[in-house]
């Protein structure tokens, strides 16, 4: 039964994490070569405290928004009752401060925490072609690629952001974009520092590569590392430090004799997406390979000083972005809502309620994940966790292992569409559109996907009832008003919890940043009512949250960069007028785009996919009057349908580790037929748009 399940020890927050580092930092091989062994350990042990300390940046921005709404809201109640003038004596009502602390402890809380993340090994990489290689291999392709793209990408942001962090010290910059004007030089300090952690770093996991690929591959790689070195120096100084390394005009004769020069900019951004699909489809971390193609394309097709703009602009407007700030404090709000075992009680008193219904374990499974797919999000997690609950009674009560593996799969991916999704708050900055309509237009087509599921898995049973029999008399409750007890006391406090959160940020009251903060806090409250909360815990929990913000948020200030460059190329304005010139309707190109992100979304998650693919597509779209509030919800689906496609969908694999027993082809099977329910779904909302817009515009018009 699901009360017998322990889910303390599971780390199941890190479904988009591909190579996850095994090894205890500081910790060497024995036969590691000798100088290398301090040079690791001690790089590791600096990144590790590193991200010890940064992970406590989230506390600030938690409560920070605690505040802000508590005072805005207390001053509004007080003001009612023309108490006003005592309000502001008190020193409530709005503030500025907490939306600048916000937005720049979020900021240096990602960029801080990036050389930790890659100790961890958790920056996201596409790694379903370098997973079946071997060790040795991967080592060298890890090798050759830090050496080609990491070092000069990584030495190129140190030195640009180290200037334009000391240019906003001297200067003492304010931002101009609130009244505070509060000095950002603070907070752009932790570029540099950034930068820096992750040269570190790199060197740390160069080392580990050779050590990994053997000893005589290694020695040849050793052998060119000086001449490597001085060549990256020279590059470097040619470029920042012209007055000591006056080699530009060489650079750019030796180009020039090329004949690169002649190729028009929009064709140089053809080839920067092909090389960036053949280095991502390689196994190297996106984030990286961004950095380094921006870097590298950019300055081929309209200068070095340009290129250097752009990166520093978009990484601090990423970094002071408020709205993205909710990323770190949605995570954490759903890691903590596990913490509190609410799942595992909601699961229990549903099945029992419905015990001698056909098919009441495929209902338990779906009314919980809709639960909690508003209060995690994390796919990994929920499949986790339902695999856990419901694996062993389904076995136990004869259930088709097919249509158990598909329910539970399915219901775990509705985390990624059913608001507060972290997906929409990120696609949200992409399209211009406010998190609020997407949050909006995602609530009906996330429960019409739930209940097609519903009506899907009863509707088998209906028809067989040996697919989902009632359970065993001897497991039917006989104490019903415990069973309502348990129910209540499972379900009241996190629908509570997530009905705060998300009504207050449908109704205006609070921006999803505030409302990602309370919830947050809420989050806490909770565990702790239900005597779950520890002090390792709630440390596990931030350390988590590291994790996951630096692997999206760096990507996000990656891919801004690397679109921006590829903007300036005149890329996507070519690509426009192309498809525009096929004459096809506005359907055709959707479907077009879709069935693209639909192939993509099997080897890619959806970050890449969401902060590349998609702007790409965006100007097509913009000429061709499509709604992008319903676009962004296609999307969504279509992603969410992804996670459910065989061979690389990564669900299976969350379930088949926790229930080993199961046949990774019947899970295979399983899954499928409830992709095919999800792409019912995605043509649904394809054909009828009014599923995803009724509600933004009956809340906010058109």
């Amino acid at each position: 039964m699901s009360n017998e399940v322990n889910t303390e020890e599971l780390d199941i927050t890190d479904e988009l994490i591909a190579e996850r580092s095994a090894h205890k930092p500081g910790e060497t091989p024995d036969d590691m070569t000798p100088w290398m062994r301090p040079i690791v350990g001690g790089i590791d042990v600096l990144n590790l405290w590193v991200g010890r300390f940064t992970c406590l940046l989230l506390l600030p921005v938690m409560a920070a928004m605690v505040f802000e709404v508590v005072s805005r809201e207390a001053f509004r109640i007080m003001a009612v009752m023309n108490m006003d003038d005592v309000a502001r004596e008190w020193g409530l009502g709005p503030t500025l401060w907490a939306y600048e602390t916000t937005r720049m402890f979020a900021g240096a809380l990602f960029m801080l925490g990036a050389g930790y993340a890659l100790m961890r090994g958790v920056h996201i990489r596409a790694d379903f072609i370098y997973r079946n290689w071997k060790p040795q291999t991967q080592a060298t392709v890890d090798a050759v690629l830090y050496l080609l793209f990491y070092f000069p990408a990584i030495l190129f942001f140190l030195w640009i952001s180290t200037e334009y962090t000391w240019k906003a010290w001297v200067t003492w910059e304010r931002a101009m974009d609130t009244t505070m004007m509060a000095p950002l030089a603070p907070a752009r300090t932790a570029m540099p520092l950034g930068a820096l952690f992750l040269l570190l770093q790199g060197v740390s996991e160069l080392l580990k590569a050779f050590y990994q690929m053997g000893e005589g591959r290694a020695r040849r790689f050793i052998k060119i590392l000086p001449f490597y070195a001085i060549l990256l120096a020279v590059i470097t100084l040619s470029i920042f430090a012209k007055d000591i390394m006056p080699l530009g005009t060489y650079w750019s004769d030796l180009v020039k004799g090329t004949g690169l020069t002649s190729i028009p900019p929009p064709w140089i951004g053809v080839i920067m997406l092909g090389v960036m699909l053949f280095a991502i489809f390689v196994g190297f971390p996106i984030s990286f390979t961004l950095i380094f193609l921006g870097f590298a394309f950019g300055a081929w097709g309209f200068g070095t000083k340009l290129v250097f703009y752009l990166q520093t602009l978009q990484f601090n407007s990423v970094m002071l972005e408020e709205t993205l700030a909710a990323v770190p404090l949605f995570v954490f709000m759903g890691i903590m809502m596990e913490k509190a075992g609410l799942m595992e009680r909601l699961f229990t008193s549903v099945q029992l309620m419905l015990s001698s219904t056909r098919g009441a374990l495929y209902i338990a499974v779906l009314f919980v994940s809709t639960i909690f797919a508003a209060a995690t999000g994390i796919v990994g997690a929920s499949v986790t966790i339902l695999g856990i609950m419901a694996a062993k009674t389904m076995n136990r009560s004869g259930y088709s292992v097919r249509l158990a593996a598909g329910t539970i799969t399915a219901g775990g991916t509705l985390g990624i569409l059913i608001p507060p999704s972290i997906m929409l708050v990120v696609m949200g900055p992409v399209l211009e559109i406010p998190v609020t309509d997407l949050f909006a237009a995602a609530i009906i087509p996330g429960v019409m996907l739930a209940f097609l599921y519903m009506v899907y898995a009863l509707g088998r049973c209906w028809l067989d009832e040996s697919l989902g029999p009632p359970l065993p008399e001897d497991e039917r409750p006989n104490d019903f008003a415990f069973v309502m007890r348990e129910f209540f006391l499972g379900l009241v406090p996190p629908a509570a919890l997530v009905t705060f959160a998300l009504g207050s940020i449908l109704l205006g009251y609070a921006t999803p940043t505030e409302a990602a903060g309370c919830g947050a806090f809420g989050a806490i409250l909770l565990t702790l009512a239900y005597r779950k909360l520890t002090i390792s815990g709630f440390y596990d929990a931030l350390i988590k949250t590291l994790e996951i913000t630096v692997l999206i948020m760096f990507l996000v200030a990656a891919s801004n960069f690397f679109g921006a460059s590829f903007s300036r190329l005149g890329t996507p304005t070519m690509l426009t007028e192309a498809l525009l010139a096929w004459d096809l309707s506005a359907t055709w190109v959707l479907i077009i785009i879709m069935a693209l992100i639909f192939l993509l979304g099997w080897p890619l998650e959806w970050v890449p996919i969401v902060l590349i693919i998609v702007p790409i597509m965006v100007p097509v779209l913009v000429k061709l009057d499509v709604n992008l509030t319903w676009f962004a919800i296609l999307v969504a689906v279509n992603l969410q349908t992804a996670w459910l496609s065989p061979p690389v969908a990564l669900s299976a694999y969350f379930l088949k580790g926790v229930v080993p027993e199961w046949d990774l082809k019947d899970i295979y099977l399983g899954m499928m037929q409830f992709m095919v329910i999800q792409l019912i779904g995605l043509i649904l909302i394809f054909s009828f748009p009014q599923i995803a817009l009724w509600l933004p515009e009956y809340m906010y018009g058109k």
